[in-house]
């Protein structure tokens, strides 16, 4: 049974989806103040975090901020709707999806279940892909280059390996979005596009200046494959 931390102010809101969310045979535990809900995620195991970003005392991307210092715990915010900026800096933080406020609880835990699920996927021993330089582990969500440490979110470390295992090929935003992040991919959803530049920034540049992750207009992203020869 998966524990999450549901931080969220909005006492009434948290009430009901908790209510919710363990009829759907997970384990709650409720933060309705940023400060509190930070105390609670650092000192104990949850599998994953509901964060609000409008709280008193600590606000969400205050906390991700902090938390992300020593922690890639799965974290899926809940934002304003319409409200792209906290989006987008959830997003470059490290948060892993988020879920626009007012929500239906349905479509919340559908999300919770999409990150849960990768982060399973994600932790078969002993397999490795190479390509090149890189070299991805999905048991510990590892990821270097030249031997060089990436710090990867988990959606971030999803993106990669689907783009990475099918090097050479255009996986398009939408197979990106259902394959990498859980979700059908909406009109005007970024996370595609935030989640690669976020990590085109960690890989940084190829030797043969050759982009890692090359755009192709209209139609996706793939990674170009890596030759010593450049």
């Amino acid at each position: 049974m998966a524990q999450l931390l549901l931080i969220d102010d909005d006492k009434a809101l948290t009430a009901m989806l908790a209510t919710y969310l363990q009829r759907e045979s997970f384990q709650v535990t409720v933060a309705n103040d940023g400060l509190t809900g930070l105390q609670l995620a650092l000192g104990q195991q949850y599998d994953l975090l509901v964060l609000d970003v409008m709280m008193p005392q600590l606000d969400g991307i205050a906390l991700l901020k902090r938390l992300r210092q020593v922690s890639d715990k799965p974290v899926l915010m809940l934002t304003a709707r319409g409200d792209d900026i906290d989006r987008v800096v959830g997003l470059e933080l490290g948060a892993d999806d988020y879920v626009p406020k007012p929500c239906l609880p349905r479509e919340l835990v559908a999300r919770i279940r999409a990150i849960l699920r990768r982060v399973q996927l994600q932790q078969q021993p002993d397999l490795q892909l190479h390509e090149g330089p890189l070299l991805l582990t999905p048991a510990n969500r590892s990821a270097s280059v030249y031997g060089r440490a990436l710090e990867l979110t988990g959606a971030e470390f999803s993106l990669l390996w689907l783009l990475v295992s099918q090097a050479g090929r255009i996986v398009s935003k939408a197979d990106l979005s259902a394959q990498g992040l859980g979700k059908t991919l909406s009109q005007y959803d970024r996370s595609i596009d935030v989640h690669i530049s976020n990590i085109r920034a960690k890989l940084g540049p190829r030797p043969d200046n050759q982009p890692w992750i090359e755009a192709v207009r209209g139609k996706g992203y793939q990674w170009l494959k890596y030759s010593s020869q450049g």
